[in-house]
């Protein structure tokens, strides 16, 4: 089955002067089209990439946060032109009432690549050419931040690698322009690539501040996974390695790099990994030391893998992206707090959410005397809140944890390969753990935490609402949760809930009952 993107767009389909040709990619708030000119332009290129952002329908509060990332990354692009930035060309906006998935859309016309570093890891773990590449990426942060701007986002995936075997750096919707020593971004980023004095940070209301050594700190654990195929600090899941980088900042653990790392690479690796932001290499002393690193070694050209649409089969026949969008809180949720396993706040460097009273919180959306343990009411709430679909509610998550799990964190089935309080399969939990919508870099290893979890199964649950076709017999949140178990397309074929999962859909439906506030 062909991966669904955020914004389907048909082949063929006209924007201006360009004729959309195959998908390229796709993450929660948008899709990227290859495209072809089919009119006159002395300026244009002939081939380029169509990035399609969802601007003209959408909820009030989703709207204005997916037209705050669009204008930073047309900032950014308007103002900046540099070697190792992927271009613009122009920017259009959707005119078609008959289509309403696609009118008032923003469509960035982008200079268009070969693939990503993300494409060229999953290939190839240990790329020959990584020192080189390595240098490029650096360069092209030391062009942003002398221009004044910051990333905010430095991942493989936002690696752009071009036919000629260069790199660009793309996806600036998380970039700010400098206010003095630090910039305001959005409240959320993949949490790998963070460092730790972001991770707990203060939320205003212009968002997280950021300084560029924040890039500093992504580009170190770039560096480590190109040149080791492991990431700098240990844990099998982004969760866990969140926690091993609080211990790291705490003073209570050492950084402990790859014995492959080259000796010239560990030490421009620690200097970018420090504890705090004040000991972090600046970006000029850090591209000279990564040109010198580089230079001893001769270029070798990437090898990419041959494109193509990607295709997954899984048991649960899930999509590659999740259709919700990442906001403050549920960011905060996912990557700020201990889980606590008896209702108390737990474990330092707990962040904002530390004061939050897990026994009364969620008593208005759910019964506090149903056994429903406090110390996930939180996580449940918020996860619910940040979906748009008006059927995934703090009581079906309640309901399905209960069914699935009975709230036990450390659940363990091998024999169905499923985990944790939501029971995840490893391999299909690896498309739902990021808030941004991107799969995660590698397949995630149990124990699963609830905070890692319940936000993942809120993200396809609010995917797969949509999708159950309006015809189909039943609760739609009984509809929802057997979805979950098997698949949307099992529930749209059976009109309904299928026989076989008969037991499973009559215990949500009484959880359901008996987590809903009366009156409610």
């Amino acid at each position: 089955m062909t991966e669904p993107y955020a914004l389907p767009v048909p082949k063929g389909y006209r924007v201006g002067v360009w004729e959309v040709r195959e998908p390229l990619a796709t993450g929660a708030f948008g899709s990227v089209y290859a495209a072809r000119r089919v009119g006159e332009s002395t300026e244009l290129p002939p081939t380029a990439a169509l990035k399609f952002l969802p601007t003209g329908t959408a909820t009030p509060r989703r709207l204005s946060h997916l037209r705050d990332l669009i204008e930073r990354e047309v900032e950014l692009y308007r103002r900046l032109r540099h070697p190792r930035l992927v271009r613009m060309y122009e920017t259009l906006t959707v005119d078609d009432p008959d289509r309403p998935e696609l009118d008032g859309a923003t469509v960035l016309v982008l200079e268009r690549a070969e693939g990503s570093l993300s494409a060229l890891l999953a290939a190839t773990p240990r790329p020959e050419a990584g020192p080189a590449l390595l240098a490029q990426i650096c360069e092209g942060l030391a062009q942003l931040h002398e221009a004044g701007w910051v990333h905010g986002d430095l991942k493989p995936a936002n690696v752009l690698l071009m036919a000629d075997g260069s790199v660009r750096l793309a996806d600036f919707n998380m970039a700010a322009e400098l206010e003095g020593t630090h910039a305001y971004t959005p409240a959320f980023s993949t949490p790998d690539y963070t460092p730790p004095e972001l991770l707990w940070t203060e939320i205003g209301e212009r968002g997280r501040r950021i300084r560029p050594s924040a890039d500093v700190w992504a580009f170190g654990v770039l560096a480590h996974l190109v040149l080791t195929d492991t990431f700098p600090l240990p844990g099998a899941t982004p969760t866990a390695r969140r926690d091993a980088a609080a211990a790291y900042a705490r003073g209570t653990d050492e950084l402990r790099l790859s014995p492959e790392l080259p000796e010239e690479w560990r030490q421009i690796a620690s200097a970018c990994l420090t504890r705090t932001h004040e000991d972090r290499i600046a970006g000029d002393a850090l591209l000279r030391r990564v040109r010198s690193a580089a230079a001893g070694v001769a270029h070798r050209p990437f090898r990419l893998p041959l494109p193509h649409p990607a295709r997954r089969r899984f048991r649960r026949t899930l999509a590659a992206v999740g259709a919700a969008s990442a906001a403050t809180a549920l960011a905060a949720l996912a990557y700020g707090i201990s889980v606590w396993a008896d209702g108390t706040p737990g474990g330092s460097g707990s962040g904002a959410t530390a004061d939050v009273s897990a026994a009364d919180y969620g008593a208005s959306e759910l019964r506090t005397d149903r056994g429903i343990p406090p110390a996930y009411r939180l996580l449940i709430v918020e996860t619910a809140h940040d979906c748009d679909q008006r059927d995934v509610t703090p009581v079906l998550i309640a309901a399905m944890l209960k069914v699935e799990s009975d709230f036990d964190p450390d659940l363990s089935d091998p024999a169905n390969d499923e985990y944790g309080i939501a029971r995840w399969t490893p391999r299909v939990l690896r498309w739902w753990m990021n808030e941004d919508g991107t799969p995660g870099e590698t397949v995630p290893q149990p124990p699963f935490p609830p905070a890692e979890s319940i936000p993942a199964m809120g993200r396809y649950l609010c995917w797969i609402a949509p999708r159950l076709e309006p015809g189909a017999r039943g609760d739609r949140r009984v509809l929802i949760a057997t979805a979950y178990r098997t698949s949307y397309k099992t529930v749209n074929k059976a009109g309904g809930i299928p026989p076989q999962t008969r037991a499973y859909a009559d215990r949500v439906a009484h959880y359901l009952k008996e987590y809903t506030v009366p009156g409610g």
